[in-house]
């Protein structure tokens, strides 16, 4: 009797740690589909610049201003979600973020002046800043160790959604008009009703599935962390400023094709509006794509690596873009979409494993910088527009990636865990 009573809690800690290093890909693809579902909506601002440009007789600067509140919005607060949520997890706070796009997308179905739609698009921002950090945090729990691969299929969705949002304004908003904006509340919808389920798991594992590093029975620190080799605070910080560098080249190059790739190809092929939305959807879904790539790989080979070859490896293609003929500028464009997106789920969990226990505050953060280095990227670019030309701004933003370099300098902890992950 002694004997099984002993054995039994064992029995149970055994399958415990089985559970906790189990992929529940169903939470994943949930969260992934409500990312879907969360960034087609964002995305259907910058698709509604050329209606919203010629109804209220905006220019370049103050479209560029729309992005910037809206991205302001979605940046400041991300980090501070991220930092209360590491402390006190709000499992139903994803679902009441989209309470807020909802209703920000409401307002801006019924915008007939400037203030109202700054108004509306900082709503849709405060609803992504809430849903971001926790909806990475639910990732990372859900990862079973496979980090990489779960914020790429979380991120999936979300790239997925902002191709999608170009598309749908192609074929419902433009051809209809801004009050068909209304008919997208339904998508707030849906997702609030998956949000809500997966809060529920959420709430049920989230002692069971604390932070590797706080339970008695983990892997060294080393490994639950993800970093093999001991890094100094010195190290640490200088990676995570290099890291941010990383991102500023990114997003700012992202911010000028999805908020002025439509007018670059307008101005330099006279496409229609319609023609540039596709193309514009094209380049997206390539986005997409990419970043399914970047986490699985960045799992197996090591993520400094696929940073390396993202930032920097997109540079030719950059520079080729603004001298292309249409056909090519398409070609090229898929090419910068797939290589460009594989670096931020490498990024992100990179980032994560230097600093382990702080999943949400370095997700606020990262997502944070990536909408505000885009929004202020969006209303600089703009700006520079009005005063010189949009081809212009595309020549700039090819020498983006070069920054790329800086990968060099960040250190080499990936030898022992990262690698292991991915098996």
């Amino acid at each position: 009797m002694s004997l099984s009573t002993t054995s039994q809690p064992a029995t149970v800690s055994v399958a415990a740690d089985k559970t906790v290093q189990t992929t529940v890909f169903s939470i994943l693809i949930a969260i992934s589909f409500s990312h879907l579902m969360n960034d087609t909506m964002q995305s259907l601002i910058p698709s509604t610049y050329p209606l919203l440009k010629k109804s209220l007789h905006l220019d370049f600067s103050q479209l560029g201003m729309v992005t910037f509140c809206f991205q302001l919005t979605a940046s400041l607060l991300q980090p501070f979600v991220g930092l209360y949520t590491d402390r006190k997890p709000q499992p139903y706070s994803l679902a009441a973020g989209m309470c807020f796009s909802g209703m920000g997308l409401a307002l801006l179905s019924r915008a007939d002046s400037y203030p109202l739609v700054l108004i509306a698009v900082a709503l849709v921002g405060i609803g992504s800043s809430i849903f971001h950090p926790e909806a990475s945090r639910l990732a990372y729990l859900a990862s079973g160790g496979r980090r990489g691969m779960a914020q790429s299929i979380f991120q999936l969705g979300g790239n997925a959604g902002a191709a999608l949002g170009p598309l749908l304004a192609a074929q419902i908003i433009a051809p209809y008009g801004q009050s068909r904006i209304i008919w997208f509340c339904l998508v707030a919808l849906l997702a609030i009703f998956v949000l809500l389920r997966t809060g529920a798991w959420y709430r049920r594992n989230l002692v069971r599935r604390t932070s590797p590093s706080k339970r008695p029975h983990s892997p060294s620190g080393a490994e639950a962390s993800g970093v093999g080799t001991p890094v100094s605070r010195y190290r640490v910080t200088a990676a995570l400023l290099i890291l941010l560098v990383l991102i500023f080249s990114k997003y700012f190059y992202m911010a000028s094709m999805s908020s002025y790739y439509t007018f670059f190809l307008i101005d330099k092929f006279h496409v229609s509006v319609q023609t540039s939305q596709m193309l514009l959807f094209l380049f997206l879904f390539a986005v997409a794509a990419g970043t399914l790539i970047g986490g699985p790989v960045g799992d197996r080979i090591g993520r400094k690596y696929v940073i390396w070859v993202s930032i920097l490896g997109v540079a030719p293609f950059t520079l080729l873009l603004p001298y292309a003929n249409l056909f090519w500028t398409g070609v090229l464009s898929v090419v910068i979409g797939v290589v460009l997106a594989s670096a931020f789920s490498a990024i992100l969990v990179y980032a994560q494993e230097l600093v382990p226990g702080k999943v949400g505050l370095i997700a606020g953060l990262f997502f944070g910088l990536a909408f505000g280095m885009g929004g202020i990227g969006a209303a600089v670019l703009g700006r520079l527009a009005d005063h010189t030309s949009i081809g212009h701004v595309f020549r700039l933003c090819a020498y983006l990636p070069l920054l790329g370099l800086l990968t060099s300098l960040l250190p080499n902890v990936e030898s022992g865990g990262t690698r292991k992950s991915g098996r």
